[in-house]
């Protein structure tokens, strides 16, 4: 059975090298992550153009995903081989962009003084590091560490959102945004959403014309406002660093779940981050406990799931891919399609909504349902935007799900969606023309045998936008 479940993976200085990326490629990773919040512009644009030209290289569809830095607040950068902070310690913290030590920690946000109240707690590292505001002055601020560990490089440092007036985009997001939507970018992430207007605000065109947005669910006002969020976003990301911090530890596996939940059941893919297999930054096998994480992630039908560190700046990147994938793969072998679909169906049958929405409820759901009980080959997708092809893969159906647009953005789109096998078709001039092309091109590629069945469903146009139209015939 081949792997469902998609592979973001970050590129960063482990991985900058196009050897490695065709590596990485060849290993598994659907989507490549770029990390605006680390080094300057023009080393992301040669990184993004190297990663275009390594996938035209293999003949490969991959989808690139630039990640804005968001109101993140930052330190200063420590010494080379990070500071060890102990329980216990008392150190300062204050406004600035100079390097940071054991004694004082500079962070870029001119406002924290006034911000950050005393007895509140701020995390550094996601958690690496957890002291407590003791005193302060007009200067900077007095902290005790409650939780100590290793800080290195230029770690983030998390203020619980109610305090900060950061909003999200930021002035330098858009700037950076505007870079690659010029370049042709396919997906960016916003980070610390708290509402669906920060979406409005990035000024994009929708997907495919303009690069597919998704939103990191990061903040509590996120999750209570992801209804929401999940209608104006392309996808969602589940940024488990900043909200394990912004929610109690113990809610984290359940808004997980959660989330993934509620926003597949509107065809927006979803992306489950942060310490997947962290241990693999400078060991060759991840935990146990890692293992099942990215397992379990599986089986609460996330669509995507996501490397960090772990290729940005681990020892063996591709190893990394390699390992998520056989470890994403056997989670997909006992994934409970069945049981999944009917609760993706349920939930879509109590909910309102426009016609074009209920129209598109019903053939999905039955496109999922004839595959099963046809035994059918594959699902085919025609569509213009991706659309069809999410709506189908919501329900997770057991066959392939071949997605042909003849748009190359939509492709590259689709190489985060569940299931998706994305190729790129031509449009005839009917669609009886279009489908008999698409059933053709996917037989030439191995992915039909004559004689096998297939479900074929598109959107015929009307002036209702939905999928509307579902076929069964077997291959020639």
């Amino acid at each position: 059975m081949a792997r469902r479940t998609k592979i973001v993976a970050t590129i960063g200085p482990a991985s900058r090298d196009p050897a490695v990326m065709r590596r990485m490629l060849e290993a598994g990773m659907d989507v490549a992550r770029v990390n605006l919040a680390h080094g300057t512009i023009d080393e992301k644009v040669a990184i993004y153009r190297d990663l275009r030209s390594v996938a035209a290289e293999m003949g490969r569809h991959l989808g690139i995903l630039v990640d804005l830095p968001g109101p993140k607040i930052r330190c200063g950068e420590f010494p080379e081989g990070g500071v060890h902070l102990d329980q216990g310690m008392v150190l300062r913290i204050v406004s600035g962009t100079e390097r940071s030590n054991a004694e004082v920690i500079h962070v870029d946000y001119e406002s924290l003084v006034s911000d950050v109240q005393v007895g509140d707690q701020l995390s550094f590292g996601d958690g690496a590091v957890v002291a407590e505001i003791a005193d302060r002055d007009a200067d900077g601020l007095k902290a005790r560490v409650l939780h100590g560990g290793l800080l290195q490089g230029r770690p983030g440092l998390h203020v619980s959102s109610e305090r900060l007036r950061l909003t999200a985009p930021t002035p330098n997001d858009l700037e950076l945004l505007d870079v690659f939507v010029e370049e042709g970018v396919d997906m960016v992430a916003l980070s610390f959403v708290r509402s669906a207007h920060d979406l409005r605000r990035l000024g994009v065109e929708a997907a495919p014309r303009g690069p597919l947005t998704i939103a990191k669910i990061e903040t509590q006002a996120a999750v209570d406002n992801l209804e929401g969020i999940a209608a104006e976003a392309g996808a969602v990301m589940v940024a488990r660093g900043d909200l394990g911090t912004e929610c109690p530890i113990e809610e984290l596996p359940h808004l997980q779940k959660h989330i993934i939940q509620t926003c597949i059941a509107v065809g927006r893919p979803v992306i489950t981050a942060t310490q997947m297999l962290e241990s693999m930054v400078s060991a060759p096998m991840p935990t146990r406990a890692e293992a099942s994480d990215v397992a379990n992630a599986v089986f609460d039908g996330t669509s995507a799931v996501m490397l960090s560190g772990e290729t940005a700046i681990g020892h063996d990147p591709p190893l990394v891919v390699r390992t998520m994938s056989n470890i994403a793969r056997r989670a997909d072998e006992e994934f409970h399609s069945k049981g999944w679909g009917q609760r993706i169906g349920a939930l879509r049958r109590a909910a309102e909504g426009p016609e074009g929405a209920r129209v598109t409820d019903a053939i999905t759901m039955g496109a999922w349902r004839t595959a099963s009980e046809i035994d059918a080959r594959a699902i085919l997708c025609l569509t213009q935007t991706g659309f069809t092809v999410r709506s189908v893969a919501r329900f997770r159906p057991s066959v392939n799900v071949i997605g042909f647009s003849p748009n190359e953005r939509t492709v590259r789109q689709l190489t985060l969606s569940w299931g998706a096998t994305p190729m790129l078709g031509t449009e005839a001039a009917d669609p009886a023309s279009t489908v008999e092309e698409s059933v053709a091109l996917a037989r030439d590629a191995g992915l039909l045998r004559s004689g096998d069945r297939v479900v074929v469903v598109f959107g015929a146009r009307t002036e209702t936008l939905a999928t509307n139209t579902l076929r069964v015939l077997s291959v020639p």
